[in-house]
């Protein structure tokens, strides 16, 4: 028994429209931002301790070098 060459046709277009479809969500910033910020927000929502520890350090390090700059500028 053959097979359609019409419908095998439409059926190969079919799998490379959705190959398509995955390789643009795969590349697309838009949509890797949005999957990262919802990775973020689960992980915070399991254990926020680590999240505000490098929230903490981050702005320590941002008052260390603003400070450092202002002391330094003193000839």
């Amino acid at each position: 028994m053959t097979d359609n060459p019409a419908r095998r046709a439409d059926q190969l277009r079919a799998e490379l429209e959705a190959t398509l479809n995955e390789i643009d969500n795969r590349l697309n910033p838009r949509v890797q931002g949005a999957e990262f910020g919802r990775r973020v927000r689960a992980g915070y929502e399991r254990n926020p301790v680590p999240y505000l520890i490098g929230a903490a350090v981050a702005t320590a390090v941002v008052v260390g070098l603003v400070a450092w700059a202002i002391a330094g500028d003193r000839d």
